[in-house]
């Protein structure tokens, strides 16, 4: 495959075919069944498949593997229309990512998220289709089964999904924002990355500072920014800072802690919120005073 004419949005159709997994023949059958063929002619004479037609070719595929015929699907995905597709469980949606993530298919990953975030938002897509594929390969893992290609596949795309829908949600300037840091150690980022994405979807301001950040950077993003809240987020009492909570407390700034790193631990004046909900709650309260 010629990287640099892919990176340019142009795609033969032997690169197309290769790329959705269906022979040539197939390809140039749907194109002339279902008017699904490419739509530019670079050169005048040979015409190539854009971005967005391997991207809506990508969705037809899906939504064959899912028991739509190949018409119905291509008239669902090129006209717009949602008609013929059937709505999908939660169990086939997460059984649909779980397989793509297994095959180490990462396209296929990224797209699954991307269209199941746009359906279902980043709480309910955390809470009802990644939290049971996560804590299945935990089991797994637990029983001998090597399976942590799989979930390193699936937790980075994950991550880079999260980072391109925040990206949709418009954002405005705010000197009201809350901050949302992990502690130094901290390397299981994503329940806050998932925060954060659900405040971008209600319009509250929030800065992520990432996973693995030193605590002088952190303290020092704390006092530039002066958020209204600090959340404070560890997985696990190995990796909870405290020193640095304290520190930023001293400093006057408002924390929460979040995460089961800190239950149980004396955390004054420092709510402790272990849920979506909560941390979201808090939020939106320490916003409006």
């Amino acid at each position: 495959m010629d990287v640099d004419e892919v990176s340019a949005g142009s795609w033969t159709p032997g690169m197309v075919a290769e790329e959705l997994g269906i022979s040539p023949v197939t390809l140039r059958t749907w194109a002339s069944r279902y008017g699904v063929g490419p739509s530019l002619r670079p050169d005048g004479r040979h015409r190539r498949y854009s971005d967005a037609d391997v991207r809506k070719l990508q969705y037809m595929r899906r939504l064959i593997g899912r028991g739509i015929k190949p018409r119905e699907a291509a008239a669902a995905v090129f006209s717009g229309s949602e008609d013929a597709v059937r709505e999908i469980s939660l169990d086939e949606r997460a059984d649909e990512l779980e397989r793509a993530a297994e095959a180490l298919d990462f396209t296929v990953v990224a797209a699954l998220l991307d269209e199941t975030l746009d359906t279902m938002g980043a709480a309910r897509t955390w809470t009802e289709i990644l939290l049971p594929i996560l804590r299945d390969l935990g089991v797994r893992w637990s029983r001998g089964d090597v399976c942590f290609e799989s979930e390193w596949a699936l937790t980075s795309e994950v991550s880079y999904a999260l980072q391109r829908y925040v990206a949709r949600f418009a954002y405005t300037p705010s000197d009201r924002r809350v901050l949302i840091a992990c502690c130094p150690a901290e390397r299981h980022s994503l329940p806050v990355e998932v925060l954060r994405a659900s405040m971008a979807e209600v319009g509250i301001p929030a800065v992520y500072l990432g996973h693995m950040v030193p605590a002088e950077t952190t303290a020092g993003m704390v006092a530039k920014l002066e958020p209204v809240l600090v959340v404070l987020w560890s997985m696990s009492p190995t990796t909870v800072d405290n020193l640095l909570r304290q520190r930023l407390q001293r400093r006057g700034f408002d924390v929460a802690v979040a995460g089961p790193g800190w239950d149980g631990l004396n955390v004054r004046g420092a709510p402790w919120v272990n849920d979506l909900a909560g941390a979201m709650d808090l939020a939106a309260e320490r916003m409006k005073t």
